[in-house]
């Protein structure tokens, strides 16, 4: 095999689940993936991840070698930008082979039993662009709005775990965050984490790909594809894996995150096509 030479400015970042808490265990498995990389003979990558990229950039860049970016926004502001490498498969609750689910969070203590109960409540989401944040529990909401308004009032905050952390100082009455978010910030923060429970889930969807940029070559997305596929399954990798709650990493067809424009649809015919 060629040894194939990286532009050392090649992009690599794992910036869904990235607590400063998580850095050790994000730097093993990107470790984990750049021995498996070298092994198949490529050179000069970085040495570790980009540890303050957003979990939702302006853009997937052309030289974007090695990320994890939701699956809706990969259909909506970034169609055309990224290459699917591989969809994980989590050993956290509500995930079920390669699916996660958007959760329902409220105080502990809180008298909320079910999502109808939420109305008229004080609610914050990270992103309009995030599927478990936003698109996810729009698609729940829907069925119970009417077409009108649900919550009191409604902020932006683009970060899901501050989300968490707002719920459990009783900032907010509620969040909808990703379930694998909602998993590490328990096992990292369970002071915060314990004042919080679940309330409810919303409809399953495919879980967060590992992708590359569009304009990667195919000989090296071949490559990419290989090497993550042998850190998700060799024994050597067992602890970064751990690390990450990671059982698997399978292929997916891209056309099972159509599911979550269905969602997107099936809220606007109901009436709701805005989280408000």
């Amino acid at each position: 095999m060629l040894a194939h030479k990286l532009d050392d400015r090649r992009r690599v970042s794992l910036p869904m689940y990235n607590l400063p808490e998580m850095r050790p265990v994000n730097a093993a498995f990107w470790n984990a993936l750049r021995v498996e990389l070298t092994r198949r003979d490529l050179r000069d990558l970085p040495e570790a991840p980009d540890y303050e990229r957003k979990p939702v950039p302006g853009e997937i860049e052309a030289d974007t070698l090695f990320t994890q970016v939701c699956g809706y926004p990969l259909q909506t502001i970034y169609r055309g930008q990224a290459l699917l490498l591989g969809a994980p498969v989590y050993d956290a609750p509500q995930c079920d082979g390669a699916t996660h689910t958007g959760v329902f969070i409220v105080h502990r203590d809180s008298k909320y039993q079910r999502v109808a109960d939420l109305a008229g409540c004080h609610f914050a989401y990270n992103s309009r662009h995030s599927n478990s944040g936003m698109n996810l529990p729009r698609r729940d909401i829907a069925e119970i709005a009417r077409g009108k308004p649900f919550f009191g009032s409604i902020v932006e905050t683009h970060t899901q775990p501050g989300n968490i952390e707002r719920v459990a100082r009783g900032e907010v009455d509620a969040s909808c965050v990703d379930c694998v978010t909602y998993a590490f910030f328990k096992r990292h923060r369970p002071q915060l984490g314990d004042l919080t429970r679940v309330l409810a889930t919303t409809p399953v969807s495919p879980s967060i790909p590992f992708v590359t940029s569009s304009s990667t070559p195919k000989d090296l997305v071949a490559i990419l594809k290989d090497a993550l596929f042998a850190v998700a399954r060799k024994p050597e990798w067992a602890e970064a894996r751990a690390g990450l709650m990671l059982r698997d990493i399978v292929a997916i067809d891209p056309a099972r995150y159509e599911v979550q424009m269905r969602y997107e649809q099936e809220a606007k015919n109901l009436a709701y096509p805005e989280l408000a």
